[in-house]
């Protein structure tokens, strides 16, 4: 039987419901910025254990990505966001029925896999939208994780200010099961499957990796910086990536293809993403705890949480905004250009930030502008993988890509958790963050900006319009074999295309086209998207044949004449229905 079409599914409602999966998504994850200051007495701990309840949802999150990622390919897309979003609620329920940290811990880490839902639903949008609908969709996407990032900060300082604190994580369950029931109800699944088994021992060396790497940086100054146990972990953390990597290498299916990364367009992009990363999130962990410190510190700017959230929001829509200017700045200058005016905005922002630390307004101004050179920074990163690699590593590479940057946020956390921890006033047993901790965060927030935009300079420069404008054709859809196919052939403009069609006239997904030149030699050789579609390369001006086989069908083979002028020769190819033939008379 054929897959199911594009045109035969029900699509009205997959991209509205995907982004609000998005929205929840970014509302778990700012959940607890408004009561960051008070976590270590609520769960009657130390502060630097109490950062672990920020960086464990950080942590599976990178984690999930690629693992959730790649359990969608092979099971299917629209059921593993399914389990994300179930597991989120699961994660939910657990840290609201709790005041100890451990369990907190485990359920927040749970509450992470949600991240996994970002992948999951561009995929789906990939796999079903039209490809003149899909770059207005994806970008939709991503502005959704700007708006709830926004409204989640003052939405859960309101609820925070006003209730319980677990009223924070009961929310977020309902969302969670309402973003489910919107799923079931107007989502469809994909039919798309890569083959191949999933890398389990791939998957448990990264997340063991990642936890050996960012355990020392957490706890390193309760330990010592030069003791036994946090140069044994980096040592073993490093030990255990360097195997990790190793092993994905030769796995015919990893979890994560590293084979890109050798580039060095690849290599750079992902170490400035990386940087991006740890700047992104110390914002969101520093100015509402300023904000809400008493005036009597001296320092403190006394602001409710409910301020405190509406003065950081600014953030998150601000990168919402920057999207149309991204589109425009890039089209004429490239993306090295945004993505290096990007990042010199955020360290102006966070160098201003330095001395706009006494009053409410002014830390909207640090808001705004350091979310406006993330929205540019961040918008420029895909455009800058998809130009350099081949159309069909498109997908793979860009997975590897939102991986770093969850771990540049995933360091963030930890590294400023520990300075404003170790920074902090004990005041009657409660630990006050001190203007030196917010400023020393600040301060390695462009440090690593700057090490951002050292990477940037040594990318390659834009490339010629034409190619620039394939690669960015090739970013819309290019991440499976079909596609690529698609994409390379209608990038050389002399080919055959058309569709193949089932006896009803339906499109074939996955429908081999062979072309034969006349000397009985395959020249070339594709496979149909969704839509039925197929583009073959034409090596030169003349007679061919194209064949064209699918499972279930009669095969069917046409005669063709290509004159070799670069354009496209248009061909339909029907196919038949097999012929069930009836047994032989005895």
């Amino acid at each position: 039987m054929s897959q199911p079409t594009t045109t035969a599914r029900r699509t009205g409602g997959v991209v509205p419901i995907l982004a609000f999966a998005g929205i929840v998504v970014a509302v778990m994850q700012t959940l607890l910025v408004p009561v960051i200051k008070d976590l270590p007495e609520l769960l009657g701990t130390a502060p630097s254990n109490a950062t672990w309840v920020i960086t464990s949802t950080l942590l599976s999150g990178a984690v999930a990505t690629p693992i959730m990622g790649r359990l969608g390919d092979l099971f299917g897309k629209r059921r593993m966001l399914l389990a994300s979003l179930a597991i989120m609620v699961v994660g939910s329920l657990v840290c609201g029925f709790t005041d100890q940290l451990l369990v907190m811990i485990v359920g927040r880490a749970l509450q992470g896999f949600a991240m996994g839902a970002i992948p999951l639903g561009i995929g789906l949008m990939r796999d079903m939208l039209p490809r003149e609908k899909l770059g207005s969709a994806m970008a939709l996407m991503s502005s959704s994780i700007g708006v709830g990032g926004g409204l989640g900060l003052p939405l859960a300082a309101f609820v925070a200010q006003h209730a319980d604190w677990h009223a924070l994580f009961f929310g977020a369950a309902g969302l969670g099961v309402l973003s489910i029931a919107l799923t079931l109800a107007l989502v469809p699944e994909s039919p798309l499957r890569a083959e191949g088994r999933f890398d389990l021992i791939g998957a448990i060396g990264l997340s063991l990796g990642l936890v050996l790497f960012l355990l020392p940086i957490t706890k390193g100054s309760d330990w010592g910086w030069s003791s036994g146990t946090t140069l044994g972990l980096f040592g073993a953390s490093v030990v255990v990536l360097v195997a990790w990597g190793v092993m994905e290498l030769r796995m015919a299916a990893p979890l994560v293809d590293l084979r890109t990364t050798a580039r060095r367009e690849v290599l750079l992009t992902n170490l400035a993403s990386i940087m991006v990363g740890v700047a992104f999130y110390a914002i969101s962990l520093v100015l509402p705890q300023l904000l809400q410190l008493p005036k009597a510190t001296g320092y403190g700017l006394g602001q409710s949480m409910v301020v405190a959230g509406l003065c950081v929001a600014p953030l998150g829509l601000t990168m919402m905004f920057t999207a149309p200017v991204y589109a425009r700045l890039s089209a004429k200058f490239g993306p090295k250009v945004t993505l290096l005016l990007g990042m010199v905005i955020i360290a102006i922002g966070y160098g201003a930030g330095l001395g706009l630390m006494n009053a409410a307004w002014q830390t909207v101004v640090i808001s705004v502008v350091v979310g406006a050179g993330i929205g540019l920074a961040y918008s420029s990163l895909p455009a800058l993988i998809v130009g350099a690699v081949d159309p069909s590593e498109t997908g793979a590479a860009n997975g590897l890509n939102t991986l770093m940057r969850s771990i540049g946020t995933s360091v963030s956390s930890a590294v400023i958790g520990m300075v404003l921890a170790n920074t902090s006033n004990h005041v009657q047993g409660i630990a006050v963050p001190t203007m030196h901790g917010f400023r020393l965060s600040f301060l390695i927030a462009t440090a690593a900006v700057a090490l951002g935009v050292v990477c940037a300079v040594f990318l390659p420069g834009r490339r010629r319009a034409g190619a620039a404008s394939a690669a960015q054709h090739t970013q819309l859809r290019a991440s499976s074999e079909e596609d690529a196919n698609l994409v390379r052939a209608e990038e050389a403009l002399a080919a055959f295309r058309g569709r193949v069609l089932d006896p009803a006239g339906a499109p074939l997904h996955r429908a081999k086209v062979t072309l034969i030149d006349r000397r009985g030699r395959q020249a070339g050789a594709a496979l149909t998207d969704p839509e039925g579609r197929y583009a073959l390369a034409v090596p030169s001006g003349g007679s061919y044949v194209l064949a064209a086989t699918a499972p279930g069908h009669a095969p069917r083979a046409s005669a063709a004449t290509h004159h070799g002028e670069d354009r496209a020769v248009d061909l339909d190819l029907a196919l038949g229905a097999l012929e069930t033939q009836a047994p032989a008379a005895g």
